[in-house]
């Protein structure tokens, strides 16, 4: 590796020259990569709502109704009116009301009132829309400044349209605020005034190079896109940090500046490429989810500590030796005490703090599982926005609807009636707008005019537009999923098709449920290997990862005890995030520990551990801390919003128990810890 190091640091101006001409490639890149903001497009291809959906792709030109418009006094003229409008909005393609399911020209008195009251009660009219995904945004504007004051939008397609609006300049607030949070920890915690510079460039160049190089993949996920840049900020920091100080330690017993990098590089190389990998293996973990966005968030998070790894190994002993007499010129006085005292505190109360470890252990655990969960997107915007308000107007007057689209074979139009009736027994089912509901078993397909005709019969499939009573998500709704598509299963085996948000939601809880397990041990167990392979022993990575996941569970259980639902996506991704991002902090904490014991017994090792890591540790977590929290505090979306509590609530429980339960484990399991390699075997 010296040979490598020196060969590096003898070549730092064509690495400014490389790194430069790809950071400026790669911003103009990231401005291409586009933003998917529909979780459902990322569950696997054969779920029955995906198929279903490319079913009707091919058959029907509108596609599943996505949003639904209210307007209040209005007449039945003036709502005919308002239908007519909203059909020539560019990007709708499909709007139906009262007209398309009864007579409205006999009084509304003698027509079935369920009906009725799925489109208009009390002067008040619900018509459902269907939006092309490529236009939502455009189209969800055009229909507000329509509908005014008089009206109210909601449904999938509006969530995703202003997710798509707010969650961009959210996040450039967020990052903003985040750099400069860093920047004023980096003044904190570093000797120059000039350091905390050169660390946010280096992070900052492999931030832009992780998002052009996104390019790759033509889009990435709306939780990817909002928090990858900032994660990638706050996990890979520590890396830079502790490199300048190898550096600086390097440079007092070696006055060549090139020799002492060199020397700092091979000192830090273990400790900085372990905690790299165990984040890195943390984050693919997540690829091995069914559910693609799991696999889209890893990807982009592990390939972002990858390319800060490449960064701070080649990129920032360029611009560290390119910079250093400047840095010694704008030296000053070490702001943060050294912390000794805090060293002989821990070590006090290391014993009792590793007792009420060992007795948070399993109701930790326990209340982590027993969480109420949210799978789909209808609770991503929170009530205070205006999808918020105007989704509540209108279950205030309508209820809690939603819309389903079933297929079935075309042609026996007997089969089709008899499915259609039992499928009106069912309460939730308000109405049904069909062929055989329209015109009748015993009427010709020609008796219907075109326009209607085209939206119930395909080349090989009728289309069965089903009003439900119904929320988009829970209890009710899954079970309501499950009797509709049991019902057309009897009528026809194997060649149903249901879909719509409620169904893409069951699915979606199917699928990523079936995650949980497998993503939760590949990425334990591959952490395990990664420190046992670097440690040479079996006992540190189980107190190390025994420790973190602790904190993961503790965090996972606040909202059981206050009796909050928690997205499921959230639950799922944040086990595997805490600890790729935290556990870094238990390796530098064991390692220097492990450093400390060469020259020191137990008693002193301890606290002196606590004392040096102190500064590094808090350095790194108050960061994530803070990001965490910050997206939590700005988002409007209630997705990113609760990942980001549980990221910076994650990392202050991991770093508590670092601190200040994990001195005391190293103490009682000491005589393991120190267990060396001896003849190529592991025997601790």
């Amino acid at each position: 590796m010296r040979k490598f190091y020196t060969a590096l640091v003898n070549k730092r101006k064509p690495i400014l020259i490389m790194f430069s001409i790809a950071f400026v490639i790669s911003l103009l890149c990231s401005q291409l990569v586009g933003v998917n903001y529909d979780m459902t497009d990322y569950l696997p291809e054969n779920t029955k709502s995906t198929v279903s959906i490319d079913i009707m792709g091919e058959e029907f030109d509108g596609g599943i109704p996505n949003a639904r418009v209210m307007i209040k006094d209005v007449t039945i003229p003036e709502a005919l009116e308002y239908k007519d409008k909203l059909k020539a909005i560019e990007g709708v393609t499909e709007v139906t009301w009262l007209d398309d399911t009864v007579d409205i020209t006999v009084p509304l008195a003698t027509l079935d009132a369920d009906t009725v009251e799925t489109y208009y009660i009390n002067s008040a009219a619900l018509f459902t829309v269907t939006i092309n995904e490529d236009d939502q945004v455009d189209a969800v504007a055009e229909i507000r400044e329509i509908v005014g004051d008089k009206g109210a939008v909601a449904g999938s397609a509006v969530s995703t349209a202003d997710a798509t609006t707010n969650t961009v300049s959210e996040i450039l607030k967020v990052t903003a605020i985040a750099v400069a949070f860093v920047l004023i920890v980096l003044l904190l915690t570093t000797n120059s005034w000039l350091e905390p510079i050169i660390v946010l460039v280096g992070l900052g160049v492999a931030i832009i190079l992780n998002n052009g190089s996104n390019l790759i993949f033509g889009e990435i996920s709306f939780v990817t896109n909002a928090a990858g840049s900032i994660l990638q900020l706050a996990v890979s920091l520590d890396y830079s940090v502790f490199l300048l100080h190898r550096f600086e330690e390097c440079r007092r017993e070696n006055t060549d500046e090139k020799s002492a990098m060199v020397d700092a590089l091979c000192k830090s190389t273990s400790s900085i490429l372990s905690s790299g990998l165990t984040t890195v293996i943390g984050f693919i973990a997540l690829v091995l989810m069914q559910f693609r966005l799991g696999a889209d968030l890893g990807i982009v998070l592990a390939k972002g500590v990858a390319i800060s790894l490449i960064t701070v190994f080649v990129l920032m002993p360029a611009l560290i030796l390119s910079t250093y007499k400047w840095i010694d010129k704008t030296r000053h006085k070490q702001i943060l005490p050294p912390f000794k005292r805090l060293g002989k505190v821990v070590y006090r109360m290391a014993i009792p703090m590793v007792c009420i470890f060992a007795v948070l252990i399993v109701p930790s655990y326990l209340g982590s599982n027993a969480n109420d969960y949210l799978y789909g997107s209808s609770e991503v915007l929170g009530a205070n926005t205006q999808y918020g308000k105007d989704t509540a107007a209108i279950e205030e007057v309508f209820g809690k609807n939603d819309t389903y689209v079933l297929l079935v074979p075309k042609g026996d139009t007997a089969t089709q009636t008899a499915l259609s009736d039992e499928l009106h027994t069912i309460p939730e089912i308000t109405s049904i707008i069909s062929y055989v509901d329209m015109a009748g078993a015993e009427i010709p397909s020609a008796y219907l005019d075109t326009e209607t005709l085209a939206l119930l019969e395909g080349e090989n499939y009728s289309r069965m537009v089903l009003s439900v009573d119904a929320p988009y998500e829970g209890e009710e709704t899954f079970t309501l999923v499950s009797k509709i598509r049991d019902i057309a299963e009897k009528y026809y085996p194997d060649d149903n098709y249901l879909a719509g948000e409620g169904v893409s939601t069951y699915d979606l809880k199917e699928t990523i449920t079936a995650d949980t397990l497998l993503v939760n041990l590949i990425s334990i167990g591959a952490v395990f290997v990664v420190i046992m392979l670097t440690t040479r022993s079996l006992s540190i990575p189980f107190i190390l990862v025994l420790s973190i996941e602790t904190a993961i569970w503790l965090n996972l259980t606040m909202p059981y005890f206050w009796d909050k639902p928690i997205f499921y996506l959230a639950y799922l991704v944040i086990s595997s995030v805490q600890l790729g991002a935290t556990v870094d902090y238990a390796i530098l904490m064991t390692d220097r520990y492990r450093e400390n014991r060469e020259t020191m017994d137990k008693k002193t090792a301890i606290p002196q551990t606590v004392s040096d890591v102190f500064v590094s540790v808090m350095t790194s977590g108050s960061v994530l801390t803070i990001v965490g929290l910050l997206l939590y505090w700005m988002s409007s979306n209630q997705l990113l919003s609760q990942l980001g509590l549980f990221v910076g609530r994650g990392a202050i429980f991991s770093l508590t128990i670092v601190l200040f339960v994990l001195p005391g484990l190293l103490f009682i399991f000491d005589r393991f810890v120190m267990h060396k390699k001896t003849k190529g075997k592991v025997l601790s």
